[in-house]
């Protein structure tokens, strides 16, 4: 049997014996042990937190990268009840807030912003509970058995619609139009295509203009939906309609998009995806340069 089988076999089994804060506390166990043994992860992480926190020491950094890892393992394990708990289970643990601001947009094309934070998933299945029809994009996965999983957690609640990146944009603006929810997920290094540089804690970042690009297509407003890793459980947070946007210069609009977000990681840094080269798309002029992750 396959270890990523063998491996989701063991996760549904302790899904299944043990609550989910029991699932937290092993998952933060978990989550000590892959910052001992992912070396590679471990110094991505170190030359985000170096790029993004210069004010910090070294010993500061090396404490925020520990408690992300620890939340990563929580999150990892925890997800197990958005996978195959009931539509009870995953209420109890993730709730739900500042639904008002969806609400007053019922009826009308809505885009959610969802950060890379820790409980990204977790807040997207909960957010699936809570609505009738929804759309979003993913990413196919490598594993087979995870991907069909990750597959069936996300369109498990409602009439959800969940299409590849390969896909393009249009299927998802076709079901903007037809109202249903966005859960746009925009704010990782995907290349030069389709992207500007704006400051990302400083740091020019190959940022996407899809976000007032498909605002401006469908005459979507933009609701941000953050996640938030408690103590006990996770806080999934809409925010106000973001008002004036898109703008007349998607430059603006990107660099907006990512102020936003680094506000929001300023208030859990230790929760948001420090693991993804987030800087490796440098600007022009900088692209005869080593790259920042380069070993060594």
């Amino acid at each position: 049997m396959p270890m990523s089988r063998l491996g989701l076999l063991l996760l549904r089994l302790l899904h299944a014996l043990l609550p989910y804060p029991a699932l937290g506390w092993l998952g933060d166990q978990l989550g000590r042990l892959l910052h001992r043994l992912a070396a590679a992860r471990r110094r991505v992480g170190e030359i985000n937190l170096r790029l993004c926190f210069p004010d910090l020491d070294e010993a500061a950094r090396a404490r925020l990268l520990k408690a992300h890892f620890r939340a990563l393992g929580r999150a990892a394990l925890q997800e197990s009840v958005s996978w195959w708990g009931s539509r009870a289970e995953v209420e109890r643990m993730t709730r739900l807030e500042g639904c008002e601001h969806l609400e007053a947009h019922r009826g009308r094309p809505v885009i959610l912003l969802a950060p890379h934070f820790v409980g990204l998933n977790i807040g997207g299945v909960r957010f699936a509970a809570y609505c009738e029809a929804g759309v979003s994009l993913y990413a196919p996965i490598k594993d087979p058995h995870l991907d069909r999983l990750m597959l069936h957690a996300r369109t498990r609640f409602g009439r959800q619609e969940l299409y590849s990146r390969k896909d393009g944009i249009r299927p998802v603006l076709r079901a903007l139009k037809q109202g249903k929810p966005f859960y746009y997920l925009p704010d990782m290094d995907y290349g030069a295509r389709d992207s500007v540089f704006v400051p990302f804690f400083g740091v020019p970042a190959a940022t996407l203009t899809a976000l007032s690009r498909l605002a401006r297509a469908s005459g979507a407003v933009v609701v941000p939906l953050v996640t938030r890793q408690t103590a006990g459980g996770y806080v999934a947070r809409h925010y106000p309609a973001w008002e004036d946007f898109p703008s007349a210069d998607p430059v603006a609009d990107a660099r907006r998009m990512n102020a936003f977000i680094e506000e929001r990681v300023r208030e859990m840094p230790e929760q948001y995806f420090w693991l993804h080269q987030r800087f490796k798309t440098r600007p022009p002029g900088e692209g005869a340069k080593r790259s920042l992750y380069a070993g060594g």
